[in-house]
């Protein structure tokens, strides 16, 4: 069960920080973002946030349109830069080893949401060349089941092309579309679990094919 409403104070803190002076003004100025469905995303308690993956750009992006941090696996190496080290942990991020399969980054993920995190996951894994969903993974679903908390479908649009063939990123127009939240599944049953992984990428592949 969930053990907390909200994030820490200072993760908040931190993300309004960056959120107002930087993330925001870039990404509606710059990239001239759309954003739909906002209203979806609960003000307190703990969610999932499961979406597609095209670009290095998203994790900030997630997190500056549901209004909320967003506590993101990130790179084992990372954590290893001391004062990046300390940033980055109040900004919600924790280690994944890629390499391996990393039962800590589940136990990471569940902690994060028993202290009323909405933690982000992408349903993929990986990213992909179009934004599309072709083969999700159930590890979203199966941290949700054993939670209990919902999942929240993202449909990121046009951040594939932010870096395409370019070291600068180009302003190119996003859309940003935030669906109806998903009940968890109810067991960790295989079935229930494919279940809930097949919806939650329907959802985003059809959020997404509404394009700009």
């Amino acid at each position: 069960m969930v053990a907390k409403n909200r994030e820490p104070i200072a993760s908040l803190v931190l993300y309004h920080l960056l959120k107002w002076p930087v993330v925001s003004p870039l990404l509606h100025t710059y990239f001239r973002a759309n954003i739909y469905g906002a209203a979806h995303v609960p003000k307190s308690g703990a969610a999932i946030a499961v979406s597609n993956h095209a670009s290095y750009f998203d994790p900030p992006i997630i997190s500056n349109c549901i209004g909320r941090p967003v506590a993101f696996m990130a790179k084992q190496e990372l954590f290893e830069i001391p004062v990046f080290k300390n940033a980055i942990e109040l900004y919600g991020a924790y280690p994944v080893n890629r390499s391996i399969s990393d039962r800590s980054a589940i136990r990471s993920t569940m902690q994060a949401l028993e202290s009323g995190w909405i933690a982000g996951i992408f349903l993929q894994g990986t990213r992909t060349k179009d934004g599309k969903i072709t083969n999700p993974k159930s590890g979203a679903a199966l941290i949700a089941a054993k939670a209990q908390v919902p999942l929240i479908p993202i449909s990121l649009w046009g951040t594939e092309r932010i870096l395409s063939g370019s070291s600068v990123p180009k302003p190119i127009p996003l859309t940003i579309r935030i669906g109806d939240l998903i009940a968890p599944p109810q067991s960790t049953k295989r079935e229930e679990l494919t279940a809930v992984t097949t919806e939650c990428a329907k959802v985003i592949n059809q959020l997404h094919a509404l394009g700009r």
